[in-house]
């Protein structure tokens, strides 16, 4: 198959456990680029991480954050797609975040509100140590919630439930897939990403598609948890990580080695650079 994109994960993916991209996985993507293959970094950080971490690969690359909610063409500084929650959604989301008594958070692009640090900043807080003050994720404590979703009306892509009671996770979650507004999928045990109703990566994927004028089936996407389903299962080639979680694997066409163990740069040597 003539591949023309490469969807790929962060973590759990792309990096490893210490969350750095291997100089074998960076030589495999710059090669498929020399090739004319399409990097996309995808995940379900907001824009400004991911971001960073597009712009570390080297390549000219678009960028899918917050689980498919914003597609930016970075190197044309060209929004290709973007789907807020909206201030009415976001409230109905925090209702039901107290009834559970679950930490609410929202993001937009570069900024996560939230009441409570512990939780929103012990991933960014870790990554921002690593970055120039114009690229770090900002953490908001919020006093009036009414007042962070009238402003960030547009911008708000993204919200998350977490908590340490994984039985509060549970039923907090199917509460809010059975609301019908919302797409809810898990990427870490301790909780869960929201986004509006129709939002995924595997619809991300494909409005790339649309966008680049490729067929389906030109497309390998390649990760290992939840979040990363719905592009697993799409027409061309899933590829789940070998630390992928068990869902993933058995709906990939091709399970690849581990992310501390270049399993990315093993799917790309093996189907798109066939060494």
């Amino acid at each position: 198959m003539d591949y023309k994109l490469i969807c790929i994960d962060m973590d759990g993916t792309l990096l490893s456990d210490k969350k750095t991209i291997s100089e074998r996985n960076l030589r495999a993507i710059r090669l498929a680029s020399e090739k004319g293959v399409r990097i996309a970094v995808c995940t379900g950080r907001i824009f400004t991480s991911a971001e960073y971490f597009s712009n570390l690969l080297g390549v000219k690359s678009p960028v899918i954050a917050a689980n498919g909610a914003y597609i930016m063409e970075k190197d044309r500084d060209e929004v290709v797609y973007e789907a807020s929650i909206g201030a009415q959604k976001c409230k109905k989301l925090l209702s039901m975040f107290r009834q559970y008594d679950i930490y609410p958070h929202f993001y937009t692009n570069d900024t996560i509100f939230t009441e409570n640090t512990i939780f929103s900043s012990r991933f960014y807080a870790q990554a921002n140590k690593t970055l120039s003050k114009d690229k770090q994720i900002k953490v908001v404590l919020v006093k009036d919630w009414n007042e962070v979703f009238a402003k960030y009306e547009s911008k708000i892509f993204k919200s998350i439930g977490v908590d340490s009671d994984l039985e509060k996770i549970r039923k907090a979650k199917i509460s809010i897939r059975d609301m019908n507004d919302f797409e809810v999928v898990g990427s870490n045990f301790d909780n869960f990403e929201i986004t509006n109703k129709g939002v995924s990566k595997g619809n991300a994927v494909k409005i790339l598609v649309k966008y680049y004028r490729i067929k389906s089936e030109q497309v390998i996407c390649i990760g290992d948890s939840g979040n990363d389903l719905s592009m697993i299962k799409l027409d061309g080639l899933g590829v789940a990580m070998g630390n992928a979680d068990d869902v993933i694997k058995e709906s990939a066409k091709y399970i690849t080695d581990t992310n501390n163990c270049d399993g990315v740069a093993k799917a790309i040597e093996k189907f798109v650079l066939e060494v």
